[in-house]
């Protein structure tokens, strides 16, 4: 069921997308979230010309729904201090937040979006739900499959995606941004029945 432009308007939409800083992280498996928040940036034509709550962020409205992008700048591991900092100063319920970030856990390729959920290892989301003092907000967990053989997986994420990997990369974000825009302009349940991926059904 979609949501009229009333309540939609009501109160900002916040997408933060996880990552680490700096032009050496830029292609790493860790900064899926930031790859698909300036894939829907260049979407939406704007830029992360501002700083703010210790990231970059733009804002913009879309479908009458005014949605403000966001990048934390503090490491991958304190997100969670700009992720407060953001919903202290919007004061926007948590149904309004959702999050993008890499999991190991998921195959290269999928994605699943949920209403909420632990870290799963992650320790960006595991930064946020501290800060937050809980797991109850929408997320779009992006698979970047396990490392391979004994490979430690906190070396695997700071790698950059192979080559074969770059070839379906853009599918992946790009199937991550119309989640994100199904969920703005419609609702999460809609967003997660359209655009929820399972091994052998991509």
């Amino acid at each position: 069921m979609s949501r009229s432009s009333d309540e939609n308007s009501s109160d900002p939409y916040i997408i933060v997308g996880l990552g680490n800083p700096g032009k050496e992280f830029r292609m790493n498996r860790h900064n899926i979230g930031f790859m698909v928040l300036d894939a829907i940036a260049d979407e939406f034509g704007i830029s992360f010309s501002r700083v703010k709550f210790k990231a970059v962020f733009a804002d913009t409205n879309f479908r009458g729904n005014k949605v403000i992008l966001a990048k934390p700048q503090t490491y991958m591991n304190l997100s969670g201090q700009s992720v407060g900092s953001l919903l202290k100063f919007y004061k926007v319920p948590l149904n309004n937040l959702m999050v993008v970030y890499d999991d190991i856990d998921i195959p290269f390729g999928e994605i699943r979006i949920r209403p909420k959920g632990g870290p799963g290892g992650q320790k960006g989301v595991a930064s946020i739900i501290k800060r937050l003092g809980t797991d109850e907000f929408p997320r779009i967990r992006v698979g970047i499959g396990r490392p391979p053989g004994r490979q430690d997986a906190s070396s695997y994420v700071l790698e950059d995606f192979s080559e074969d990997e770059m070839i379906e990369l853009n599918e992946v974000i790009d199937r991550s941004t119309s989640a994100i825009k199904a969920y703005i302009e419609r609702d999460l349940n809609f967003s997660m029945n359209q655009y929820n991926t399972a091994s052998g059904n991509r």
